[in-house]
């Protein structure tokens, strides 16, 4: 395990014993017991026990549960889960790993053989195991599924991607969310990794969109803005002036971040976005929340 595991699943156990009565606790420590004696079979079975025994409750995370989660592993927040993938990853992380090569093995099995909730635990889990260099590929394999559930598992909240994939893996990783309509602001940095091929991607897919007479996701200027070159710049003055409110307010944010030297030009044609977000008054946060509202 790494150096925070203890923490880690001291943590863990913690917010278990707060939300379960005693006779699951005391299923979830006897199956405990078993998981660290390194038996693989006595694994998946507890692992496919959980729901059956703890349920499927929100976690529901308070705020002061949700800065210990970021205190013990950095960008890890799982204010989203349910209480039985919290079990399940329990039990992953208390599984001895004591040869790397057989431990990938065991959850790659778990990986095939996982039904829907089990694979999205297991996503999830990926930021907190030892050696994430060998959980890339598995990763990358999660934003690939068809099954929304799996992909947001790896996207959201999940900070394996920003912190692991290859400028071609994040670029799709961005790419599908915007396709399929998931929000940016739950993809774990998602401003640090923007790069120039991203860019020209996210315009070439802004001008699929508009040429089929679809709507251009408000969110992909967040990703353009900070690389944008004179073929962008024009679609953000044309977003600039659109009758889409959500779109207006990406393209001003997107101008406000370009180092472009006819940026701040375009964004000076719309003076009163510009002053509003001098002001603070919308965000990517409010943009992304807009577009949810639709």
């Amino acid at each position: 395990m790494t150096e925070s595991a203890g923490p880690l699943t001291a943590l863990i156990r913690s917010w278990i014993v707060s939300r379960v009565d005693s006779a699951a606790l005391a299923w979830v420590d006897d199956r405990t017991r078993a998981v660290k004696s390194g038996d693989k079979k006595l694994l998946f079975i507890a692992f496919g026990l959980v729901p059956r025994k703890v349920g499927k409750a929100d976690l529901a995370l308070t705020e002061s549960e949700r800065e210990a989660a970021e205190s013990v592993r950095s960008g890890w927040n799982p204010s989203q889960w349910s209480l039985d993938q919290l079990v399940r990853t329990y039990f992953v992380l208390n599984f001895p790993v004591q040869d790397v090569d057989a431990y990938v093995k065991t959850l790659d099995l778990m990986f095939s053989t996982g039904e829907v909730g089990e694979l999205v635990a297991l996503y999830q889990v990926l930021p907190l195991l030892p050696n994430p260099s060998a959980h890339v590929l598995r990763a990358a394999e999660g934003i690939r599924n068809n099954i929304k559930a799996v992909f947001c598992a790896v996207a959201q909240n999940n900070p394996f991607p920003s912190e692991q994939f290859s400028d071609d893996q994040w670029n799709q990783l961005i790419l599908k969310c915007l396709f399929i309509g998931v929000s940016l602001r739950s993809v774990v940095g998602v401003d640090e990794r923007a790069n120039a091929p991203l860019m020209s991607m996210l315009v070439d897919f802004a001008h699929e969109r508009r040429a089929a007479h679809r709507p251009i996701p408000a969110e992909l200027w967040r990703c353009v803005g900070p690389y944008a070159d004179d073929r962008a710049l024009d679609d953000l003055r044309i977003t600039l002036t659109s009758n889409s409110p959500a779109g207006q307010q990406a393209a001003a944010l997107a101008l406000s971040v370009s180092p472009h030297p006819l940026a701040k030009s375009i964004l000076a044609a719309a003076p009163d976005l510009a002053a509003a977000i001098n002001a603070g008054e919308f965000s990517w946060r409010t943009v992304a929340a807009a577009e949810q509202a639709l």
